[in-house]
């Protein structure tokens, strides 16, 4: 597989609206990068783009984890030790030294769209 070289300003198309589950999480895999994207199309933003690594259990589930609004604020919850991530900023709510990267992502028509540095 060939790795594409991104700058921070650059969109990428990294699937189709098509692609994406509502109300749940999947994968995209940017440059060398995993990244978890998840749909909630009852939201305002409706699209969340954040690292699918679990530093706590060491593992690329964050995709798999359960959507939550906990305090008004949208998470995901890790699969594995059940930690909670906000989707706004990545920040574990239960472990305040852990954050996890974010990235602006868009939707184009149907073309979802990521920044990544």
């Amino acid at each position: 597989m060939r790795e594409v070289a991104i700058t921070r300003t650059e969109w990428l198309q990294v699937c189709k609206r098509s692609d994406l589950v509502a109300n749940s999480g999947v994968c995209a895999l940017v440059g060398s990068r995993q990244i978890a994207l998840f749909f909630l199309p009852e939201q305002e933003p409706q699209l969340y783009a954040i690292d699918n690594w679990d530093p706590i259990a060491k593992a690329g589930v964050i995709g798999r984890g359960l959507i939550a609004e906990i305090d008004g604020a949208m998470t995901v919850a890790s699969p594995l030790y059940k930690q909670h991530y906000r989707l706004t900023d990545g920040q574990c709510l239960e472990e305040a030294e852990i954050t996890l990267a974010t990235f602006p992502i868009a939707f184009d028509g149907d073309d979802v769209l990521i920044q990544v540095d």
